[in-house]
């Protein structure tokens, strides 16, 4: 439960139908083994103590009362276990029969929550035997125990604040006024919804999107716990179909038929923060009653959620094919926009043969192309070979620009920089000044072209160096419009490949320039070798977007990123880890006065350093909080 890890269950038992004596034992059975395993939250079938189809036998005392038996049998089983269980039972409450929940820990009943929309059309004939609950909950006696009953109630965790719980059943979900958003907007962050749905061909994908969005509109966790095959044989089928969802993203989900355990854990700090985060989300508690319940002790969360190390790399060939092609279109969209509005003539672009100013120039190519401008008339490539230049990349700025059918102009800058620097009484030796006056140099160079073919200069540098500060100030930090300021390295490197699909000749160049090493190419080059690679100053840029990511898109403070570094990159070891943190936040303090004057460029992702967009921060902010907290972190 530290760090805002909650492990949830969706656990769906072999129904005994009408049995409330054998469901309650398989029931406590399985809370308790849950228990053992973490859990904190369990989710089971509707009308589990009894089945859901047991029809006119709703209406029978003798079921009644054996599953206000088989109810107190599973308070006094799960006693001593510290999870909260929501337990399906069929209850009359001041002469009515309600379809119900239970909500239950340490051997008391919570509440009592009732399905508040009743399916009578078609298969269901729920209207039959149920009635609609009140809307505010009211106080009732049950097994000995004084409890709310009906209404909207939300479940708040003493120990920790961000977990509160809220609970549905089945059809609530499937409706246009759901109790999940009151739930939500009341501060529920984890949704459970009993349900026995019935299968029929094609509805997996159905329940799986009606989850999916309720736990994306409610920014929460959303446990749903369908009933067991073996509930009927009869015109309806059950499949024991349960998903686990957050924020819309599946993170686990059973297999139709299968065992019906599905586990998962929410991060409900990350649900909060982004309730926090949107302004438009609602918050609401009038009318919900919140019922306060004790957890226990705070302890370590076993995850067992995968957490990759590469959050802005989608997952699978074909998404990442699908992500490459529309970032590339909204870049060339975006470029292809500006070029015409302020009526230029072309685009003046700086090639080095590295990764970022191959990203700009395939941007580049596209929005000529989209514009129906040849591309060597709508672009002026250019190459600054200086000191640090090696063949390698030389060779490849040379290599790509002509099968891409792009002149490339070659303005070696060693004499101009050379100038420069006996201008300045610049003493021998390879300091920042010596580094930054090429690089301002080739700033220099391109802004005159641009003013002398009456085009504008298109940026090539990307969010990951942004957030490091990995730019010189007015050399290569500054353009007229800027392509790639929300593309993160990690996502570049990645999306490449796949902007040449069947062109052999121009796939061998974009894999050579990907293996590449990394370098501003700033120092001098030894036989034609660079000697500079910036993941050896600022740390891998992998693990730097990984910090990026959660520190920006869900505002983890250093002790989460910590453990889940661990998890993700285990080479670093804690040490390691530590280390990366240490630098990153540093550098991300340190560097914020080149983040608030950086050119225009368009947002393509969830993260973003525009000054006039996303991240508004002073150049003066103190990093002590975060370094405190990441020198207190235990290795």
């Amino acid at each position: 439960m530290r760090y805002g890890w909650i492990k949830v269950a969706a656990y769906t038992h072999r129904v005994v139908l009408a049995s409330p004596k054998d469901n309650a034992r398989l029931l406590a059975e399985g809370i308790c083994e849950m228990a053992k395993q973490g859990v904190k939250f369990v989710v089971t079938p509707e009308l589990g103590l009894t089945g859901y189809t047991c029809g006119d036998l709703f209406l029978q005392e003798a079921l009644l009362q054996g599953s206000l038996d088989g109810l107190a049998e599973i308070l006094c089983q799960t006693a001593t276990c510290d999870t909260v269980a929501a337990v399906g039972l069929p209850l009359v409450v001041g002469g009515k029969l309600y379809n119900c929940a239970a909500v239950i820990c340490h051997g008391r009943i919570l509440g009592v929550v009732a399905k508040h929309n009743l399916p009578t059309y078609s298969e269901f004939y729920e209207g039959r035997y149920f009635a609609v609950p009140p809307r505010v909950s009211r106080q009732i006696e049950l097994l000995g125990q004084e409890v709310p009953f009906g209404g909207y109630q939300v479940y708040q965790c003493k120990e920790l604040a961000n977990l509160a719980l809220g609970i549905e059943i089945c059809e609530d979900l499937w409706v246009t006024d759901a109790p999940h958003s009151r739930l939500a907007r009341a501060g529920a962050t984890i949704l459970g919804n009993l349900s026995a749905s019935n299968q029929v061909a094609g509805k997996n994908s159905y329940r799986r999107l009606l989850v999916r969005s309720a736990a994306a509109r409610c920014q929460a966790g959303y446990i749903y716990c369908d009933t067991s095959p073996t509930e009927s044989t009869g015109d309806e089928i059950f499949t024991a179909h349960n998903i686990i969802s957050e924020s819309g993203y599946v993170l686990a989900e059973s297999t139709p038929y299968g065992s019906g355990v599905c586990v998962s854990e929410v991060d409900v700090d990350r649900l909060v923060y982004e309730r926090r985060r949107i302004s438009s989300y609602l918050s609401d508690q009038t009318n919900v009653t919140v019922v306060p319940f004790s957890i226990g002790e705070l302890v370590e969360t076993k995850l067992s959620r995968s957490i990759s190390p590469l959050p802005f790399v989608p997952e699978g060939v074909g998404a990442l094919r699908e992500r490459a092609h529309e970032i590339l279109e909204m870049q060339a969209h975006a470029l292809a926009h500006r070029y015409q509005h302020i009526h230029a003539k072309s685009m003046v672009i700086g090639v080095s043969g590295g990764l970022d100013s191959t990203m700009a120039l395939l941007v580049c190519v596209r929005a000529a192309d989209l514009m129906g401008i040849a591309r060597e008339q709508a672009i002026h490539a250019i190459t600054m070979p200086c000191f640090g230049t090696g063949k390698r990349t030389l060779n490849n700025a040379k290599r790509l620009c002509k099968l891409l059918g792009v002149p490339l102009r070659v303005i070696n800058i060693a004499n101009t920089v050379k100038s420069h620097l006996k201008d300045i009484e610049h003493e021998e030796g390879t300091d920042l000044a010596f580094e930054n006056s090429q690089a301002r140099t080739r700033t220099m160079v391109l802004m005159n072209v641009a003013n002398q073919e009456g085009g504008f200069v298109v940026g090539t540098g990307d969010l990951s160096e942004l957030a490091v500060g990995w730019c010189t100030y007015n050399g290569d930090h500054m353009s007229m419009y800027s392509v790639n300021c929300s593309v993160p390295k990690s996502l570049m490197k990645r999306m490449l490949p796949y902007y040449a699909p069947g062109e052999l000749g121009l796939q061998a160049v974009l894999n050579d320039i990907i293996d590449t090493p990394i370098s501003p190419e700033l120092l001098p080059a030894v036989e034609g070798q660079m000697v500079q690679k910036s993941e050896e100053t600022v740390g891998s840029y992998d693990v730097n977007d990984f910090i990026l990511y959660y520190l920006m898109r869900w505002g983890f403070a250093p002790k989460k990123i910590f453990q889940m570094m661990q998890i993700a990159f285990p080479h670093l070891g804690a040490e390691g880890a530590k280390e990366s943190l240490r630098r990153f936040y540093r550098r991300f303090f340190t560097q914020q006065f080149k983040r608030n004057c950086v050119p225009d460029g368009v947002k393509v992702g969830t993260v973003c350093l525009s000054p006039r967009g996303d991240w508004r921060m002073p150049s003066d902010a103190m990093m002590t909080l975060w370094l405190d907290e990441i020198e207190g972190l235990n290795v």
